[in-house]
């Protein structure tokens, strides 16, 4: 057969038929008049080095897998020869799999090391981002680190209110304790006196994790770090406003939030609920993302341990601590 029959048989280039051959892999008989005459076992040949080499054997090391079907196996692995081959290749994967993880590792650190040094420090009373004067050209470039968590995108749906929280306020937060990032564990039904912001978000990201697929798409999804941020720059006016105590809460766990506390610089704690029992107990609204059962975004005011108001649906989440604060300024307790 001609070499462009063989190629096609065996799924490659003529090419790599000739390159094969160039490598002394193949060696076709010639025909009177000087032309190639390729035969069954030569396409037989070049189908087993395309094979060998998608599985990652390089085609120049696949010799001892056709010497074994030159000499009359039925198998190209049906040799010593052959399984030493294997062997080699996945030695050398094994090499290359713990060079790429040990790349993979220091560039996850170094994203993060970065993310932390982009973490703007506490400017209680900020407006937006984008909106602060007499930033350094550094701070611009560190904040640019996190534009994709920090800021939200054009065009986001907007959640609609669907009742799910129309029945919560005047309940008694249940005697639920749960993990805090400031260390031990917090009773919901025993804050404190006075009055308590208690945020509920479905996620932050992470620099070095990627959100949910379709996240953009699910109205309220994305901007919990954004209202993060919002809760921070404006705590020290939110306490003057008369809160007590803020707290973000989320299904994550207390190790997830600590690293978001941590890189965000938040000065309030974080709660974590990961079996989703205060949505459970008292009827938050949930919704579900990648297989996974999340929080609406949803804002309690407690007061003495029962809940006064209700921010539902909460957007846009990046204003969203001003929200809750001209309504703590409007109605002193």
């Amino acid at each position: 057969m001609r070499i462009g029959e063989v190629a096609r048989r065996a799924g490659v280039t003529v090419k790599a038929v000739r390159y094969y051959e160039s490598l002394g892999l193949i060696a076709p008989a010639r025909l009177p008049n000087g032309y190639r005459d390729y035969s069954e076992r030569d396409a037989r040949m070049v189908s087993e080095v395309r094979a060998l080499n998608r599985l990652g054997i390089p085609v120049e090391r696949t010799r001892p897998f056709l010497d074994c079907l030159a000499a009359g196996r039925d198998r190209a692995d049906d040799c010593p020869s052959s399984l030493a081959g294997y062997r080699d290749a996945i030695d050398d994967l094994t090499a290359r799999i713990e060079a790429l993880t040990v790349r993979r590792t220091t560039l996850i650190r170094q994203l993060r090391d970065a993310a932390h040094r982009a973490g703007p420090a506490d400017r209680p009373g900020d407006t937006d981002t984008a909106d602060r004067s007499g930033d350094t050209d550094t701070d611009t470039e560190n904040e640019d680190v996190l534009d994709h968590l920090t800021r939200l995108p054009a065009g986001l749906p907007v959640p609609e209110d669907d009742g799910a929280a129309d029945h919560l306020t005047g309940l008694a937060l249940p005697g639920l304790e749960l993990a805090s990032t400031a260390g031990g564990d917090v009773a919901l039904h025993a804050l404190g006196e006075g009055r308590s912001v208690l945020y509920v978000y479905p996620l932050t990201g992470r620099p070095d994790t990627d959100l949910p697929d379709g996240w953009d798409n699910i109205p309220g999804a994305r901007g919990c770090t954004a209202q993060a941020c919002d809760f921070r720059d404006h705590h020290a006016e939110l306490v003057a406003a008369g809160a007590a105590r803020v707290y973000g809460l989320s299904s994550q766990d207390t190790a997830y939030q600590r690293e978001v506390t941590d890189r965000l610089r938040l000065p309030f704690a974080m709660l974590s609920d990961p079996g989703l029992r205060l949505a459970e107990l008292i009827g938050l609204p949930t919704f579900e993302a990648a297989g996974t059962t999340l929080h609406r975004r949803i804002t309690l005011i407690v007061r003495d341990g029962v809940i006064e108001h209700v921010f539902y649906p909460v957007f846009p989440p990046d204003r969203h601590a001003r929200q809750v604060l001209s309504w703590l300024t409007e109605h002193p307790a």
